[in-house]
């Protein structure tokens, strides 16, 4: 993950800085359980700053998480911890660990108001929302060339059948992800696929796919259709 994040965000190595050992053990205390070690890596490297990788209106850090509690915005809870305040006051869903879902060192990120119980789930971990962030600002976003659509399979984690298919095309997977996210880059080319949890939408997954040439990704699409793995759907 720390490799991906500095190959991919300008600047990140200078920008980020991380919370101090004792701020991320008065974390640990208002969650009362040992923190994901994924969050604890981190708080360790962002949880002050995110340099470039921060989010227009989340504050991720772990100062604005103590004032929450020690405001009493939100009250600690053993199955939510807040990791990010929402300033935007139209919509104020702040995203929280769901600790009832565990994943792979890391938790769900889900989000609600400070005392509200409706949940909008977002992703099955916090390391998969900020990967697939990375490489959607910093690589598809700003790639000449870009195509976005659905990919369908027969079974939850139908997208394990598309691995050999991408790594055939000489596309590599940064970091493990779960049966709802994939990303796979290249050096001239990148693909997300991201499917909500809890969402009830099927074996259904968006993707995202930008690249330096439109050619290069004509022929990744045709590879993926003729391949007959999964079912494509091209929206543009």
């Amino acid at each position: 993950m720390e490799s991906l994040l500095l190959r991919t965000v300008p600047g990140l190595a200078e920008q980020w800085r991380g919370a101090t050992p004792a701020t991320i053990e008065k974390i640990e205390r208002i969650a009362g359980r040992p923190l994901p070690p994924f969050y604890r890596w981190f708080l360790s490297r962002m949880g002050q700053s995110m340099g470039s990788l921060a989010y227009p209106t989340l504050d991720f850090s772990a100062e604005r998480v103590l004032a929450c509690y020690a405001q009493k915005l939100v009250k600690p809870d053993p199955r939510f911890l807040l990791i990010a305040y929402e300033s935007d006051e139209m919509m104020p869903l702040h995203l929280f660990y769901d600790f009832k879902a565990p994943a792979r060192n890391d938790a769900m990120v889900t989000s609600r108001e400070a005392r509200g119980k409706e949940l909008t789930d977002g992703f099955e971990t916090l390391r998969e929302m900020l990967a697939w962030g990375a490489l959607s600002l910093f690589r598809i976003d700003r790639a000449p060339h870009t195509s976005s659509g659905s990919l369908k399979g027969d079974t939850p984690g139908f997208l394990t059948n598309l691995d050999p298919v991408m790594s055939s095309l000489g596309f590599d997977q940064p970091i493990p992800t779960g049966p709802l996210c994939r990303l796979y880059e290249r050096p001239d080319a990148v693909m997300v696929c991201m499917g909500t949890p809890r969402s009830g939408t099927g074996n259904r997954r968006a993707f995202d796919l930008g690249g330096n040439n439109a050619g290069s990704l004509r022929r990744i699409l045709g590879e993926i259709a003729s391949a007959r793995v999964v079912e494509l759907q091209v929206k543009k």
